[in-house]
């Protein structure tokens, strides 16, 4: 099927165009609720390593939460963009965690404005990137070339992996591995089968977010060419699909401290189960209406923010109990309170079963 495309913009009469447009519309084009993806791994990184080692350099830490957030939201508006170009969810969603921001189908952000800001971060995300190179170690090039290349190319072309298929396997990759040990390789300049294991769960998790987000735009996904997994199996796999990743999940949460790869404090992350299992057969129940799949969604993004806080909190108390300073757990906790409360707002203060 051949993808529909916009034609070329009006590149004329557009200066300070971006200063006129409002920061709430600009704060729904950054879409920040599904950002939480991407520094709950690098805290929990930068926490696994200070546990293990004692130490932590408190600006390096900053440094890698701050790129992986201004990275994630170049990435929300990349998607955007390039969907807007493809003709994809153009038309308005009745479920909000679903589809893109509708700033551009809206018309309330012109296209050059959102590709000059989602340019912009992306440079940022580079300048922070080039400094932990030089300042810790060259293995951040070769993490952050491969997490800013898949962001970006998730729906750029002329790759546009997400558009083939691949991009829930990149999603689970980049937000647990790339991410998590990234971080850990920048305050230790090594790597760690136990900080391997403890992001997983969290790389299983996204997947199973992308999953739940592109079953209510599936038909409009397939009409456009985007070949996602739930266009290519169909949505009753997906909804298998995702129960696999859930369980997954947990099981490598519950099994890890069993096989000795880390300590017992992570079973706490397994408080998040009745809330996976409960958006489980919301989804099930709910696959043909579209309205009615929103609480699932949220849910999903809950489970998984949640699970990533209690397996930072586990170390946390793991770090302390093996005599650790308390300074750096309060600095973690205080990054962590930073960068989560903005996305928390919406996504907790929000009723789940609210159609």
């Amino acid at each position: 099927m051949q993808t529909k495309t916009r034609p070329p913009e009006n590149k004329g009469h557009h200066k300070s165009s971006q200063a006129r447009i409002s920061l709430p519309v600009w704060w729904r084009a950054f879409r920040y609720h599904f950002v939480p993806s991407s520094f709950l791994p690098a805290i929990l990184g930068g926490t696994v390593a200070w546990t293990q080692t004692g130490n932590i350099y408190r600006w390096f830490f900053f440094l890698v939460v701050l790129g992986v957030t201004l990275n994630h939201i170049a990435l929300n508006m990349t998607d955007d963009y390039f969907d807007y170009r493809a003709s994809v969810d153009q038309k308005k969603t009745v479920n909000p965690y679903a589809g893109g921001s509708g700033t551009l189908t809206s018309g309330e952000i012109k296209p050059r404005d959102m590709r000059f800001v989602f340019t912009s971060f992306y440079l940022l995300t580079m300048i922070i990137g080039l400094y932990l190179c030089v300042a810790r170690t060259w293995w951040v090039l070769a993490f952050g070339l491969f997490g800013m290349a898949s962001s970006y190319f998730y729906t750029a072309p002329p790759i546009r992996y997400g558009y083939r298929g691949f991009g829930e396997i990149s999603q689970l990759v980049n937000f647990s591995l790339t991410i998590g040990l990234g971080a850990y390789v920048v305050q230790t300049v090594s790597f760690s089968r136990e900080a391997f294991w403890v992001l997983l769960p969290l790389g299983l998790m996204m997947f199973a977010m992308i999953v739940i987000n592109e079953i209510p735009d599936r038909k409009d996904d397939a009409a456009a060419g985007k070949n996602n997994l739930v266009v290519l199996l169909g949505a009753k796999k997906a909804v298998w699909i995702y129960a696999a990743a859930m369980i997954t999940a947990y099981s490598v949460i519950l099994f890890a401290p069993i096989f000795h790869l880390t300590s017992y404090w992570i079973y706490l992350a397994l408080f998040t189960l009745p809330w996976s299992a409960r958006a489980s057969v919301i989804l099930k129940r709910n696959i043909s209406d579209m309205s009615r799949l929103a609480p699932a969604n949220l849910l999903t993004i809950r489970a998984h923010n949640l699970t990533g806080i209690l397996l930072i909190v586990a170390y946390l108390i793991e770090g302390i109990k093996n005599n650790h300073d308390l300074e750096p757990a309060l600095f973690t906790a205080f990054v962590l309170a930073f960068f989560y409360i903005p996305a928390a707002i919406s996504l907790f203060f929000k009723n789940p079963d609210k159609k």
